[in-house]
This record gives structure tokens, C-alpha cells and sequence, in this order.
């Protein structure tokens, strides 16, 4: 599978790009008004650090879940591009990175589990011939 690589690069590539902007737009750019910082960003920016180890080193199933983690930023920047016009080009690029990130791990996670699915089952031939 040689579109693999290409995949986990999208995948950490908007990954890290998505971390960045949270941390950002919630810290610097537009903070919150109303909550105190810190708890914002721990919100925003925590769930994105679970995966981190799974995903650096290529796992199909941290892949696959993390692909699921990408909705809720998805969701919080469609949300916030439709009721708060000031924001409305962080909440923009935070629904790009978010369905990259989707998208990627989501096809990462697949071809991948082929690939170990395929060596598997080329190793069990190998051991009975």
C-alpha cells in the first residue's frame, strides 16, 4: 500500500495543525470572555493528546477512534462559524483540519488493517507450507 505514508503524514500533519489552532485561538488570537482560559484550552486541547502516542507510531485502532475524536471539532467549528461572525475564519480552518484529520485516519486505519490482515495471512501460508 504506498499511499500509506502519504496518510499518516495528512493524518499527523492536520493533526498538529488542528492542536496548533485550538491552542491559538483559545490562548491569543480570541480568547474567551466569559471562562477563564486555562480551562478552555484544557477542554479543547486534552482529548487531542490521548491519541498522540498511537498515532505516531502508525496504529490502525488509535487511527480509527481518533477519526471519531476529529467530529467533535468538526462540530464545535461548524457551530461556531454559524453563531459567532468573529470567529468565523478560526472555526473555518478548524472544520478544514478537522475533516482532513477525519478523513485521513479514517483511510489510514482501513488500508492499513489490509495490509496486517494480508501479513497474516501470508505468514500463516508461509508456517503451513
Amino acid at each position: 500500500m504506498r499511499h500509506l505514508p502519504l496518510l499518516w503524514w495528512l493524518s499527523i500533519g492536520s493533526y498538529g495543525a488542528l492542536l496548533l489552532l485550538l491552542v491559538l485561538w483559545f490562548s491569543w488570537l480570541a480568547p474567551p470572555e466569559i471562562l477563564p482560559r486555562s480551562m478552555v484550552l484544557l477542554i479543547m486541547t486534552v482529548p487531542l493528546l490521548f491519541p498522540l502516542r498511537g498515532l505516531l507510531y502508525g496504529r490502525p485502532f488509535t487511527f480509527a477512534w481518533t477519526s471519531f475524536l476529529a467530529l467533535f471539532y468538526f462540530i464545535h467549528g461548524v457551530t461556531e462559524a454559524y453563531s459567532e461572525p468573529s470567529v468565523r475564519v478560526l472555526a473555518s480552518l478548524e472544520i478544514v483540519f478537522s475533516t482532513v484529520l477525519y478523513t485521513s485516519t479514517m483511510l489510514y486505519a482501513r488500508y492499513r488493517g489490509k495490509q496486517i490482515k494480508a501479513e497474516q495471512a501470508q505468514a500463516a501460508d508461509a508456517q503451513k507450507g
